[in-house]
């Protein structure tokens, strides 16, 4: 069922879970015929401060963000969103539809570089990415291999490495390796939790402080079923550690040309902090925002004291290097 839409109200009266009048929501093929859900977002008149492209994380859909999408916008940006290859609306790479399923993180790398391409020659600059968790670690694999230059990056909890959960790294990869090789490639790696190999943990706990926040998700599962997603495939797995191995490369990450603001938690019980601070010291034009215990993995969805300070730091980031042309 398609919600309401958006009257445009103001910031502290924007309603979470209704898609905004103006925006459009579309397909977008790519070059293999592929179609991916995309959400855009215009600024009115012609003169926006620039445009922004929002990657979301894994097994998110663009919905969950239209809140965050509207403190961007009310700073005169405009905003597109595109849901990834085999999540959210953009269809499923496996046979199980509540499954994320891709073969290779690669294929995630060439549809952003393409979309990239074509947002970047249709939307005025400056240009900026901002990747959230996966995506973050998709937008990172397209800067490092030099498929896109943005004017500037922001990369909000970013799974450059994913946590290990206490396991050491080399033996959950081999775990992965393991179940792709006796035939589960594309059968699910846990069951409820978004932490693999700890399926007790509560999976809100993991991601925000803000319950009414988290039950946006639910919400839009309810009108939008198509949009539901549960753990990962372990072919998913064997290959996020493939990719984070790309991302400590060091000479890629010091070939990095885009400023880039990282948003990041301390206990970060998702992604391992310690990648994240590692690819900061490294890269040429990288600074941090840090957050501790009060912040979860999904920073832009989280209580508002935590978020605030989120954009403050994100506006005053885009301000500083990704001035209005």
């Amino acid at each position: 069922m398609s919600q309401p839409k958006n009257q445009n109200l103001s910031p502290a009266e924007f309603d979470r879970r209704s898609v905004p009048v103006d925006a459009e929501e579309m397909m977008w093929a790519a070059p293999d015929g592929w179609k991916l859900r995309l959400f855009d977002w215009r600024q009115p008149g012609s003169k926006p401060r620039g445009s922004i492209l929002f990657m979301t994380g894994r097994a998110d859909f663009y919905e969950k963000y239209l809140e965050t999408f509207n403190d961007f916008r009310g700073q005169g940006w405009n905003i597109a969103s595109l849901d990834w290859r085999g999540q959210g609306g953009s269809g499923r790479c496996g046979p199980h539809p509540h499954v994320g399923h891709i073969e290779k993180f690669s294929i995630w790398v060439r549809d952003l570089a393409d979309f990239f391409a074509n947002w970047k020659r249709n939307h005025p600059g400056p240009h900026v990415v901002i990747g959230h968790s996966m995506g973050g670690h998709l937008v990172m694999r397209a800067l490092a291999e030099q498929r896109i230059h943005p004017d500037a990056t922001i990369l909000s909890a970013p799974m450059l490495a994913p946590a290990g959960g206490g396991m050491p790294e080399w033996a959950a990869e081999a775990i992965a390796n393991i179940m792709c090789w006796i035939g589960r490639a594309k059968r699910r790696a846990w069951k409820v939790s978004e932490k693999p190999l700890e399926p007790e943990v509560l999976r809100q706990g993991l991601l925000t402080h803000a319950a009414e926040r988290y039950a946006d998700e639910f919400f839009w599962f309810s009108e939008r079923p198509e949009l539901r997603l549960g753990p990962a495939s372990w072919r998913w797995v064997e290959r996020a550690y493939a990719s984070t191995r790309l991302l400590r490369n060091r000479h890629n990450l010091n070939a990095v040309d885009s400023a880039i603001l990282f948003l990041a938690t301390s206990t970060d019980e998702l992604v391992d902090h310690a990648t994240i601070e590692r690819a900061v010291h490294i890269i040429p034009h990288a600074v941090m925002k840090l957050f501790g215990e009060e912040c979860a993995h999904e920073i832009y969805r989280e209580v508002d004291a935590v978020r605030n300070e989120a954009l403050r730091a994100s506006f005053s980031f885009l301000d500083r290097v990704a001035p209005a042309q």
